[in-house]
C-alpha cells in the first residue's frame, strides 16, 4: 500500500505525501484576498439528519483517507511542500448553520470568499443549509470530482444505496487523424504568439472577491449524427459569450484561448483523491468569434480540436510547470520565481476557464428521506487575469451551470448579461446542421 492509500495510524508519526505539481504552483500563487476554493453545492428533495450525515460524512473520510491531510510545517528552505496524513478530521467538518432566510446565499458568499485552512484535516468544508449540502474545497488540495466521489460514498452510508457511477470510467480517445491534427495546429499558431483576449471590464459592485451567478438550463440538442459533443457547445457558446462581450464594451478583436480541464480518473471507490485533472487550452482566431460567424462549422472545428488536445499526452499543467516544480532549489526561492512568471505572463494567459463535469457520474442518493439529488453546481476560482470561470454539470436531465466571476472585474448585472449571451448562444448550437 503506498503513501497515498495508506491512513495515518494513531500515536504514530504522520504519513507525508509530497505536493503534486498542481498543488504546488497554486499553492505558489495563493493570494490572501483572494482565496482559491471550488464550490459544489447539491440539492435534495428532503432534508438529512443532521447526526446521521455527519456520521456518514465523517465514516466516507475515512475511506478515502487521502482526503485527510493537512500542510506539514517545515523551513523555507525546503525543496518540497508536503501533506501530512491525518487518522481523523482536525476540526468539524460538517456544520449546520442557522436557518434564516438568506441562510444559503450567506453560505455561498463564505464558499467564495473563506478558503478552509491548509493547516487543518481535512481543507474541505460542508454547510448543510435546509436541503443542500454546500461543500467548499481548498483547491490547493483536491478538485471538485475528487470531492464529490467522498461526498458519493457519504451518500451510501448515510441511506444504505448504491451509488456507484453510472457512467463507466472515462477513456482517452484516439487522436483524430492528420486534418484534424493540422486544423488544431494551425489555429494554435495563430494565437502562439499574440497577446489573449481578455474578458473586458464591466462595471463591478461589490468587494467581495468573487461573484456568482447559477442557471438551471435545458441540455442543448444537436443532431443524432452531430461530429461534436455537448462540451464542444458549451466550449463554442463560451467563446461566442465573450467575443460579443468584448465587442459591446469595445474590447479589439485578439485570438481566445479557453482552458478545459481533462479528467482520465476512474470514478469509482479506488478513483484518486487530489487534483487530478490536466488542463489544455482551446485556441479561437478573431475572425472564427466574428458576429456572422459560421456556427456549424465553428462547431466542427472545436470539435477535432477538443478531441485532438484531449488525446495528446501531456503534463497537467505543462511541461514547463513540471520544470518550474523540480526540487532543485528551496520551494521559497520557486515560488517567488513562479508568482513573477505569473505576472510576466499575464497577457497570454488563457481568455477563461470552462470546466465541464458532463453528466454527474453518482446517483447521490441518500435514501429515504433525504433522497436523491435533483441538482448539482459546482465553480471554480475566477482569480486574475482570466477573471471569469464557466462550470456545467448535468443532472436529471437539466444544465446546472454557475459563472463565477473576480469582483474587481466585474458586476451582479454584467453576469446577468453574460449569463443571457451564454444561453442564446448555446440554444443557437443546437439549432444547427
Amino acid at each position: 500500500m503506498t503513501a497515498l492509500q495508506h491512513p495515518a495510524r494513531p500515536g504514530s508519526r504522520p504519513h507525508r505525501v509530497p505536493f503534486t505539481v498542481v498543488d504546488e504552483v497554486t499553492r505558489h500563487c495563493l493570494h490572501p484576498r483572494v482565496p482559491e476554493t471550488v464550490h459544489i453545492e447539491v440539492h435534495l428533495p428532503g432534508r438529512p439528519d443532521p447526526a446521521r450525515l455527519r456520521t456518514a460524512f465523517t465514516e466516507a473520510l475515512r475511506r478515502h483517507p487521502r482526503i485527510l491531510m493537512r500542510e506539514a510545517p517545515g523551513a523555507w528552505y525546503r525543496r518540497r511542500y508536503e501533506w501530512e496524513l491525518t487518522p481523523h478530521p482536525d476540526t468539524e467538518v460538517v456544520t449546520f448553520p442557522p436557518a434564516t432566510p438568506d441562510a444559503l446565499t450567506r453560505a455561498r458568499a463564505r464558499a467564495l470568499s473563506l478558503a478552509p485552512p491548509l493547516s487543518l484535516s481535512p481543507p474541505v468544508r460542508m454547510e448543510v443549509v435546509d436541503r443542500v449540502l454546500l461543500l467548499t474545497v481548498n483547491h490547493t488540495a483536491l478538485d471538485g470530482p475528487a470531492c464529490l466521489r467522498v461526498l458519493a460514498t457519504a451518500a451510501e452510508l448515510y441511506g444504505g444505496r448504491d451509488n456507484s457511477p453510472a457512467t463507466p470510467a472515462p477513456r482517452r480517445a484516439p487522436a483524430p487523424a492528420s486534418p484534424a491534427a493540422g486544423d488544431h495546429a494551425a489555429a494554435a499558431s495563430r494565437t502562439g504568439l499574440a497577446p489573449v483576449a481578455r474578458v473586458a471590464r464591466g462595471t463591478p459592485t461589490s468587494a467581495a472577491p468573487n461573484g456568482m451567478l447559477t442557471a438551471d438550463l435545458p441540455l442543448p440538442t444537436r443532431p443524432r449524427d452531430a461530429p461534436y459533443t455537448v462540451n464542444d457547445q458549451l466550449m463554442v457558446a463560451t467563446a461566442r459569450m465573450i467575443a460579443t462581450w468584448n465587442r459591446e464594451h469595445g474590447g479589439p478583436p485578439r485570438p481566445m484561448r479557453i482552458t478545459m480541464p481533462v479528467d482520465d480518473r476512474s470514478r469509482d471507490a479506488d478513483m484518486p483523491i487530489g487534483n487530478g485533472t490536466r488542463l489544455v487550452e482551446v485556441p479561437f482566431s478573431p475572425a472564427e468569434l466574428a458576429h456572422d460567424a459560421d456556427v456549424p462549422d465553428l462547431l466542427r472545428r472545436t470539435a477535432l480540436r477538443t478531441r485532438t488536445l484531449k488525446a495528446l499526452p501531456r503534463p497537467q499543467l505543462g511541461h514547463g510547470a513540471a520544470l518550474l516544480t523540480a526540487p532543485v532549489l528551496p520551494v521559497a526561492v520557486r515560488a517567488a520565481f513562479t508568482r513573477a512568471l505569473r505576472r510576466t505572463a499575464a497577457p497570454w494567459t488563457s481568455t477563461t476557464l470552462l470546466s465541464n463535469i458532463g453528466r454527474v457520474p453518482y446517483p447521490l442518493d441518500f435514501g429515504e428521506g433525504a433522497g436523491r439529488a435533483t441538482a448539482v453546481w459546482f465553480s471554480a476560482p475566477a482569480r486574475m487575469p482570466r477573471g471569469l470561470t464557466v462550470t456545467t454539470a448535468s443532472t436529471a436531465g437539466r444544465l446546472h451551470l454557475a459563472l463565477r466571476w473576480s469582483g474587481v472585474l466585474l458586476g451582479d448585472a454584467d453576469g446577468e448579461r453574460l449569463l443571457s449571451l451564454f444561453t442564446e448562444y448555446l440554444d443557437a448550437s443546437g439549432v444547427t446542421s
